[in-house]
């Protein structure tokens, strides 16, 4: 997930416009295309709710579908266009759909969004780990990514990693204990 510094992931129109940044950390990492080509490679599939399958079809628009050809699951109860053969909709358990659907068939899945389907794979004990990007900007209103999660979550730290961009990734493994 991409977050503000006080951890909105959209603006309260949606916009991510926000999402670039012209920030410089001297001592940051940079990021080749060629590395994010071959994380992207590790992704054996992606799991994203209605609202954000919909922002992706309308970016995908102005710059094509960011999920190339890896199977997509979009967990809706709606009715959405289908514009590509690698996606399929899933309405239901989502307990069944990790146990029964995704860990049988794929080694390394990821959720892409929204924010209400992230608080209920970790309410749930269904995620393994967060990635949080953090952007060097306070939006002061819009779509926080961790109100109301309901219980107290430990995590364990793995990694972070400051890049030249101004970004901050958090990375953490969920203890489920």
């Amino acid at each position: 997930m991409v977050s503000s510094l006080d951890g909105m992931i959209a603006k309260k129109d949606n916009s991510v416009s926000w999402f670039e940044t012209s920030d410089y950390f001297g001592k940051g990492a940079s990021v080749s295309e060629k590395e994010q080509e071959e994380f992207l490679k590790t992704i054996d599939c992606y799991v994203m709710g209605a609202r954000t399958y919909e922002h992706a079809l309308e970016l995908s628009k102005s710059y094509g579908w960011a999920y190339g050809d890896v199977p997509t699951i979009v967990v809706t109860h709606r009715n959405l266009p289908l514009e590509r053969k690698n996606i399929e909709f899933y309405s239901g358990n989502l307990d069944k759909l990790v146990n029964e659907r995704l860990k049988p068939k794929y080694k390394n899945v990821w959720l892409v969004g929204g924010a209400m389907l992230a608080k209920d794979f970790i309410r749930l004990k269904l995620a393994d780990e967060i990635r949080l990007s953090v952007l060097p900007i306070i939006l002061g209103d819009g779509t926080l990514f961790f109100d109301h999660i309901g219980h107290e979550q430990v995590l364990h730290l793995k990694d972070v990693t400051a890049y030249k961009t101004g970004m901050v990734e958090l990375w953490y493994e969920i203890k489920n204990d």
